[in-house]
């Protein structure tokens, strides 16, 4: 196109992506009303805001904020809690918490996240390999416009030939060049499985996914899933913590993994108080609506540039992630440069590529977020290598998104 200014840009953008933004206000409010009926449901009162000690018996808050997430979820129950420190942790949970020695999982969206690989299969280091649980792969089959499917025949073919207890799916796109997976194509594999060996688990890593769509996984038949609180569903101000929902059996069973067997959730203190994660879960509906609608105009300004993105502009995205072939080490440490000069915090550090536990290549990250970490707060990372695509997610306001887009192609010289 033509060469105008960032602003002129960003509000051609705007003015195509009309439709977009309605459906997603849509989403939103439809989300946001389920969030607060469960408040109602639960009867969420100030006193489950206040912070425990020591063993925390009795903890109320901690209680009502985990039958909250199940409410919420449409499921049995759920596990959230701050001594849960990441993603990452909390999938680590879910898997050591079902899987037993002489089991096998497979996982049907491709090798799971980088640091997982450790959790899987790193000798001497704990990992489910040291305690004798089999582990396999099934890659996605690419769909049209890079839209990702699950390969059905090859999933059916090992849950005939093999005993397999659980299989597992991850939402998000991770560091693949690729969409997210949707709801409906869970719930079509949720089918599969359980037609073809009914006791097999489906287990999903539900990251960047939460409030998204109307529906989550344990709506379409998921047995457990789990995620971040610095992610979706804290909206911004939980300042740690993780989650694990679903099957009450099996949510019994990860709780016994995350203090003791004796213990499960009766024990579990937090002196600090409650109150951010009740806050940040109400928040989190429009909050991830913002992240969204900040995805897509960045996926349309720079697909209007002449760079291959996901979403595209007329997709429907399933995570809060867009990903931008940007095709150089030099343009990609620009643009993570640019969103760390537009960030509320640390916005005079100039991010390098580091070696990054748990990842096999240099990773750059901008994050200056007031939440370490915090992936629902605009961030941008990748790893070093090629095609060199950037992964931009988060915003916690919509406002941010546009000054942070236009910051971007000023840095590199696009609009």
């Amino acid at each position: 196109m033509d060469k105008c200014s960032a602003e002129e840009l960003r509000k051609l953008c705007e003015d195509k992506l009309k439709s977009q933004f309605n459906r997603l206000e849509d989403i939103s409010l439809y989300n946001q009303k389920k969030v607060l009926d469960a408040f109602k449901n639960q009867s969420v009162q100030a006193r489950h805001i206040v912070g425990t000690t020591g063993y925390g018996y009795d903890d109320i808050g901690r209680d009502t904020l985990c039958r909250l997430y199940a409410d919420i979820f449409h499921c049995e129950s759920a596990i959230v809690s701050p001594n849960i420190v990441s993603g990452t942790h909390a999938l680590t949970l879910m898997l050591f918490g079902v899987l037993r020695p002489g089991d096998k999982l497979l996982a049907v969206s491709g090798l799971p996240y980088d640091t997982l690989t450790d959790v899987i299969g790193a000798k001497d280091k704990g990992s489910l390999r040291d305690f004798g649980i089999d582990f396999e792969y099934i890659e996605l089959k690419n769909g049209k416009n890079l839209v990702p499917e699950f390969d059905f025949e090859a999933i059916e073919h090992k849950l005939k030939t093999e005993k397999i207890k659980a299989v597992f799916a991850a939402r998000s796109r991770g560091y693949s060049l690729r969409q997210a997976i949707c709801v409906r194509q869970i719930g079509e594999l949720v089918k599969l499985v359980k037609k073809i060996s009914p006791s097999t688990l489906v287990l999903i890593d539900n990251c960047y996914g939460e409030f998204v769509e109307k529906t989550e996984p344990t709506d379409v038949g998921a047995d457990l899933m789990a995620g971040s609180l610095i992610k979706n569903i804290g909206g911004g101000i939980a300042p740690t913590g993780g989650y694990i929902a679903g099957n009450k059996n099996l949510v019994t069973l990860v709780a016994y993994r995350l203090t003791a067997p004796s213990l499960g959730m009766e024990e579990g203190s937090y002196i600090y108080g409650y109150l951010p994660y009740y806050q940040g879960l109400f928040f989190a509906p429009s909050v991830v609506k913002n992240a969204l609608k900040g995805s897509l105009l960045f996926a349309k300004a720079y697909s209007e540039l002449g760079f291959e993105t996901l979403p595209r502009g007329d997709m429907e995205p399933y995570d809060i992630v867009t990903s931008i072939k940007l095709g150089s080490a030099d343009k990609l440490i620009g643009f993570c440069g640019a969103i760390q000069e537009i960030s509320p915090i640390d916005s005079n550090v100039k991010p390098m590529p580091w070696d990054m536990p748990g990842y096999q290549n240099q990773v750059i990250m901008a994050a200056g977020s007031f939440v370490q970490g915090s992936s629902i707060e605009l961030s941008a990372d990748s790893p070093i290598k090629e095609p060199f695509v950037v992964y931009v997610q988060g915003g916690v306001t919509y406002e941010h998104a546009v000054l942070a887009l236009e910051h971007t192609l000023a840095t590199l010289d696009l609009h």
